[in-house]
This record gives structure tokens, C-alpha cells and sequence, in this order.
């Protein structure tokens, strides 16, 4: 099993961290049109860790969530590695424009100095928004940054409705989606590509009822980048 959070300092490296706390606020939000974000992970951690690691292969953590939104397994890895965690901001499903927010203070925890934020996209195979390991600015302030979408490249992109399970082909379609999400699509050929990359986006077609993909290109077809962080540090 693949896991990039894990503890890789020596105990000499972890003491001469930088010591720097503050509290910070962190707003996200959707910038796509018909795109919708499952509960959001947004964790501070040391460094030494990171949730994925472009152009190397998923962890099983990772898939799970990519492939089926489920971040406990994420979760469990920041926590291990005495990371803060808030899990599901949104409480739900993030909306396309809509805004959520989560409050971090590393004053108890300085050596967190490392953000990073993940969700699932849906409609999509294994499809992510994510940032990974930004280093916390230490000065007061309003910071903002946009964030590409990936691809966790463990299944292939069939864009057609399916299982949200670890390994099992197609998409999960919750309801808030069944409107948006065509049906009886034949689904794109192809492969799963077998490491993290940026996500080409989803073609889709316009044929709500069969056609090759069961994503409405009108609705859901979107480009880099799909969010926006606005980070106050106090």
C-alpha cells in the first residue's frame, strides 16, 4: 500500500522546524459551472508529509477518496502524523459557485506548517481538486490561490454512472446529481493511467438519454482551474 503521509524527519530535522502559529481562515470555492465537490478534506501538517504526489501512483487512501469521495482514510494518515483536520466544512456536497470555510490555529501544533485540501469531483471517475502541501504564509494578511483538478489515475475515465467503489468502474451519481447526469451512455474506452496527473477534464456529449458518456457537455464540461482558496492569516 502506497501512503505519502507518512513520517519521514528525523527528530533533530522536526525540532529545528520553523515554530511559527497563527490562526487561519480558509475559504473555498467552486469555480466550475456544473461540478459538484463531495466533502472537502482541509488539513495543516508537518513538511515531512504530504496527501499525494504527482506522477507517482495513488495511495489506497487516495483512491478511495478520488474514486468514491471518502476522505476518512486521509483522515486517519494526517492524524497519524499529528496533523488538524477539518473534514466536511460544507457539510455536504459543495455546490458549482458555492463558498465554504474552515478556521485552523497551529498555536498547540507549530510544526503544521504545510496546507493541503482535497474533494472528489462529480461528475467524474477519479477526478480531484487539490492542493497539496502549500507552505502556511506566517504574516498577517489575505492570500489567494486557484487549484487544478487532478486525476488520481486508478480507473478509466468511462464518464458513465457506476460504482463510487475502490476499483469498480464508472461514477457514483448521489442524488443531487441525478438530474444533472445522463443515463445509458456506452462509455469512453480507455485505461486507468496509473499515477497522479492533471486532469485533461471530462468530454461529455449532448445525448441525455444513451449517446457515448452520460456527462452533459453543456452542464459539466469544465478547465483548470476548477477552485479558489482565500487564506487569512491572523
Amino acid at each position: 500500500m502506497n501512503t505519502f503521509l507518512t513520517r519521514v524527519l528525523p527528530l533533530a530535522a522536526l525540532m529545528s522546524a520553523p515554530a511559527f502559529a497563527a490562526d487561519y481562515t480558509i475559504e473555498v470555492q467552486n469555480l466550475t459551472r456544473g461540478t459538484y465537490f463531495t466533502p472537502l478534506l482541509v488539513a495543516a501538517h508537518p513538511e515531512s508529509a504530504s496527501l499525494f504526489s504527482v506522477g507517482a501512483a495513488a495511495s489506497t487512501e487516495l483512491q478511495t477518496m478520488a474514486e468514491g469521495g471518502d476522505i476518512s482514510g486521509l483522515e486517519a494518515i494526517v492524524s497519524s502524523v499529528s496533523g488538524q483536520i477539518v473534514a466536511n466544512p460544507a457539510g455536504g456536497l459543495l455546490a458549482p459557485g458555492a463558498v465554504t470555510s474552515a478556521m485552523i490555529n497551529n498555536d498547540a501544533t507549530p510544526a503544521n506548517t504545510r496546507l493541503s485540501i482535497v474533494a472528489m469531483l462529480l461528475p467524474t471517475n477519479d477526478g480531484f481538486v487539490g492542493l497539496n502541501s502549500l507552505m502556511l504564509p506566517t504574516e498577517a494578511g489575505t492570500y489567494t490561490y486557484t487549484l487544478n483538478a487532478y486525476d488520481a489515475g486508478t480507473e478509466a475515465n468511462d464518464e458513465i454512472r457506476g460504482s463510487g467503489a475502490p476499483g469498480m468502474a464508472g461514477m457514483p451519481v448521489p442524488p443531487p446529481l441525478e438530474s444533472l447526469v445522463g443515463m445509458n451512455g456506452t462509455g469512453r474506452t480507455g485505461s486507468a493511467e496509473g499515477f497522479v496527473h492533471i486532469h485533461p477534464g471530462v468530454l461529455g456529449d449532448a445525448d441525455a438519454a444513451g449517446g457515448v458518456s452520460d456527462i452533459d457537455a453543456t452542464q459539466s464540461r469544465w478547465l483548470n482551474p476548477v477552485a479558489r482558496i482565500t487564506l487569512t492569516v491572523q
